[in-house]
């Protein structure tokens, strides 16, 4: 088996989309690529199934050296640093609301609203949603309500769409015993771990530095791979982000974000600020401001349960001008411009269907629209989003997190699969329960508002074991 996403010659065609988004000519790079025979069409799922020759990699190497130095048409209105980010965005003067005397249940909603709509988009992660459609209308089960089954399944729909390779032993209802490990919920256990430990000072190096020590090279995909790999080869932050990295407008950051706002509930500023010193270390622009978005209606949805005053958390500390303002502005005006969720899917499809099926701008439009037609109802609302495919786990995740953020507790028929049970490889997290998660982050929030720049908090035995 090949090593995926870090091969130069699996990169040049994502490199070359990714510039030809952002504005730039790119006409001669993508000719010397074509004329050398490297595919002008980029892998969907990793690596090209053969290797290629040396002279074609030498050539991978040396037109991602220059596609990383042609600069976007977008830059003015969509930078990645801290400062011309907060200049180009509304940015919050003052916080969401106040802490209530629910917040804990608040955060122990989010973290199992996260795990179960992550746990449901599992087995459906990489099938389109005609895919998903089929597999369901097959059943009888369209649209989706509930966990998905192979039972009923006819062989030849099951032939044409196969599960996810890696979770269909885990995620089927069938199969479900526990919360699988998943990178959706490995980063908020790192952003955890790392508040805890650097509270309010946590900056990019720590997470560079938690990444090498806890995180496991293969728990890695897309933009997060490859800064993982130029950390490697000795290259600092943030340049990690943008060395030989078509992927760092991805959704990589944008999955990394939660646990930052759940630190700050009713300060989505502060919030946001995390989620970017997390994201630089990978991605830059729309990539980053999707960490920011969700740190900051994360922190939002844990004081409110108002999804205007939500979002628009999330849009102050975004540039307002950016492509992911857009999408976000796009999405949420859908119910008035759809006659129902299908329409809107399609909306979404015909604006962003051009790009990867990872790309950010694309799932965020799906995150916010199912919000908004999920009507606070939990199961409804992750059912929404993951059947709308693209990046299944990672947007259901995000919706689940938020609802359960917003509206308590998601029902038993999602929580008692989960079994109070994480699987994970990162050290010290792994066959935790929910309630201590919960608990963990109740008390890091309360060190955090103290203003604090380190957690300074104790974490009971039991949630250490």
């Amino acid at each position: 088996m090949r090593l995926t996403w870090v091969q130069p010659e699996d990169l040049v065609g994502h490199a070359l989309a990714q510039a030809a988004l952002d504005g730039a000519d790119v006409a001669a790079a993508r000719e010397r690529w074509a004329a050398a025979g490297g595919s002008e069409v980029p892998p969907r799922d990793g690596a090209s199934p053969e290797p290629a020759p040396a002279s074609l990699r030498a050539l991978a190497r040396e037109l991602l050296d220059e596609l990383d130095a042609v600069p976007s048409r977008y830059a003015d209105r969509e930078p990645t640093g801290l400062d011309a980010i907060r200049a180009a965005a509304p940015w919050p003067d003052s916080g969401a609301g106040t802490p209530g005397t629910d917040l804990l249940d608040r955060l122990h909603a989010a973290w199992l609203g996260r795990a179960a709509g992550c746990l449901l988009g599992k087995p459906v992660e990489k099938i389109p949603r005609d895919g998903i459609r089929e597999i369901l209308t097959a059943q009888g089960r369209w649209p989706l309500t509930g966990w998905f089954t192979a039972a009923g399944l006819p062989d030849e729909v099951a032939q044409r769409w196969p599960w996810n390779r890696r979770s269909r032993a885990t995620s089927l209802a069938e199969t479900i015993d526990g919360m699988p490990e998943d990178d959706d919920l490995n980063y908020a256990l790192l952003a955890l771990g790392m508040l805890e430990e650097h509270g309010a000072a946590l900056d990019t190096e720590d997470v560079a530095g938690r990444w090498l020590s806890d995180l496991p090279a293969g728990r890695t995909f897309t933009a997060e791979r490859v800064a993982y790999r130029n950390l490697l080869l000795g290259i600092e932050p943030p340049r990690t982000a943008t060395r030989h990295n078509p992927f760092r407008q991805w959704i990589g950051a944008q999955i990394r974000g939660d646990a930052y706002g759940w630190a700050r509930p009713g300060a989505p500023g502060p919030a946001a600020e995390l989620a970017w010193r997390d994201a630089v270390l990978s991605h830059t622009g729309n990539g980053v401001y999707g960490a920011m978005f969700v740190a900051a209606v994360s922190a939002a949805a844990c004081v409110t349960d108002d999804l205007d005053a939500v979002l628009d958390a999330g849009l102050a500390v975004v540039p307002a001008g950016s492509r992911y303002a857009e999408a976000v502005r796009f999405a949420r005006d859908l119910p008035g411009a759809c006659t129902g969720w299908e329409e809107a899917v399609d909306a979404v499809e015909e604006r962003y269907g051009h790009l990867h099926w990872v790309h950010v701008l694309p799932n965020a439009a799906l995150v916010v629209a199912a919000l908004c037609y999920g009507g606070g109802d939990f199961g409804r609302s992750i059912c929404l989003a993951v059947s709308a495919g693209r990046d299944t786990d990672s947007n259901g995740a995000t919706v689940g997190a938020l609802v359960g953020a917003m509206h308590g507790k998601p029902p038993g028929y999602w929580t008692e699969p989960l079994r109070n049970r994480l699987t994970t490889t990162l050290p010290g997290f792994d066959g935790i329960g929910f309630d201590a998660l919960a608990a963990r982050t109740l008390a890091l929030a309360e060190g955090l508002s103290e203003g604090s720049s380190r957690a300074d908090v104790l974490v009971p035995t039991e949630a250490q074991s």
